[in-house]
């Protein structure tokens, strides 16, 4: 995601103290450097980036830690997100009669972006009101101390590095005072929340006043995210995918993002429409994804869903993007209500993980991640044990799972 967003999610809770990150400006930082350390050589880094001597001087040698945005960084949710506690949290009534608000605000402006960059105005909407509701939230954080931050731990040093520098370059190129830069803890700013590199690469001046200011201009901003997303890959006259209905004995190992198929495919599997049409005879790939299992709704996806996970790469908010900008241009709502799905701790769903691999259902790391991998070794279990292979961990499948060889019922998976 142009956002730091792409790391959030179903990461445990990690309790850090501040005593424990940084009890003060000489704490060992990235590659066992003190804070003055790091400062000299993000200076050096700085300038061989192409800042001015000026920035770097003026600037980055007064900027000052903020050790609260450790506690950020590692302190995230202890459950596992849900697609229905996901979803029903991001598409909402709001957000949509929003949108379509501020489609109508910038009609003229949007339809002349679709001519240029191809991309239809209702995703643009949709990406602003998931990102900053629709600009209500863009962060109070300052970038310039949240980067440097983030530079001197080592976790992650070397892109936030790079995300400095360019966040310095920006502040040249658009003769921005420090305090002006403001955004999310790790860096993304503005209405879209840019990081800086989109920022300085993809950013345009929507309004024609010569300067592009991502904070304060929708236009800009609106302009920006299009052309982000034309550079993405973004296939002009092409939706995002669309909820489909399956057959009832469909095979749910077809499903994934690692499996497209030509919607003639889908079409001989009985796939249709949520309408009960046809999806008809085509060579466009389309891969099927079931976010929360049987019961819920299963969606058939194109490639420019693969471009939204350029944004942010999670398959929620993927499908959070495509229906929010469905139903900001005037489509129903989903066809199934959100199910009610059982919540796991990640400790929970690591030693699932485990079991998993443990029983050759070979699921990657252990990770509390709900990723492809995952449900693909989940799919696998389901097909031996003799449940619909839906590739979601239903209590039903993680208690035969973990019970398996216990006994020696199943030894033999």
């Amino acid at each position: 995601m142009v956002s730091f967003s792409s790391y959030k999610g179903i990461l445990s809770a990690v309790s850090l103290s501040m005593v424990s990150l940084f009890s003060s400006a000489q704490e060992v930082t990235a590659a066992h450097e003190t804070f003055p350390q790091c400062i000299d050589r993000l200076q050096q880094r700085a300038l061989a980036g192409g800042v001015s001597q000026a920035t770097t001087n003026n600037v980055l040698a007064k900027i000052e830690l903020m050790p609260r945005l450790l506690e950020y960084d590692r302190n995230q949710p202890e459950f596992v997100q849900t697609f229905t506690g996901y979803f029903s949290k991001r598409v909402t009534n709001w957000r949509i009669d929003k949108g379509r608000e501020k489609f109508a605000e910038h009609r003229e402006f949007l339809a002349k972006l679709t001519q240029e960059y191809g991309v239809p105005a209702h995703y643009l909407m949709a990406f602003w009101g998931l990102e900053t509701n629709f600009g209500n939230y863009k962060g109070k954080i300052p970038t310039l101390r949240a980067l440097t931050t983030l530079a001197c731990d080592q976790r992650r040093s070397n892109y936030f590095s790079s995300e400095l520098v360019k966040a310095l370059l920006l502040l040249e190129r658009e003769n921005l005072e420090p305090e002006q830069m403001v955004g999310s803890w790790a860096g993304a700013m503005g209405h879209t929340q840019f990081m800086p590199s989109a920022y300085l690469k993809y950013s345009r001046d929507g309004d024609g006043d010569g300067k592009i200011d991502l904070w304060n201009s929708e236009q800009d901003a609106l302009a920006s995210a299009a052309n982000f997303l034309k550079n993405l890959g973004w296939k002009a006259g092409f939706r995002w995918g669309r909820e489909v209905q399956l057959p009832e004995e469909f095979n749910y190992q077809l499903a994934g993002k690692s499996h497209p198929k030509s919607l003639s495919f889908w079409n001989d599997q009985q796939v249709t429409q949520v309408s009960g049409q046809s999806l008809g005879n085509s060579d466009i790939k389309s891969a099927l994804l079931i976010p929360a299992g049987y019961t819920g709704s299963a969606f058939l996806v194109y490639s420019n869903f693969d471009v939204i996970l350029r944004w942010n790469n999670s398959e929620y908010y993927g499908i959070a993007v495509g229906h929010l900008a469905d139903r900001i241009a005037g489509k129903e709502t989903l066809s199934k209500p959100l199910p009610d799905l059982p919540k796991y701790t990640l400790l929970e769903l690591q030693k699932f993980q485990e079991k998993l691999n443990e029983l050759g259902f070979e699921v990657g790391k252990a990770d509390g991640i709900l990723g492809p991998a995952t449900r693909k070794g989940i799919r696998g279990f389901q097909v031996s044990a003799g449940l619909i292979a839906d590739g979601y961990p239903s209590t039903e499948t993680v208690k035969k799972a973990l019970q398996s060889g216990e006994n020696g019922s199943q030894n033999s998976l």
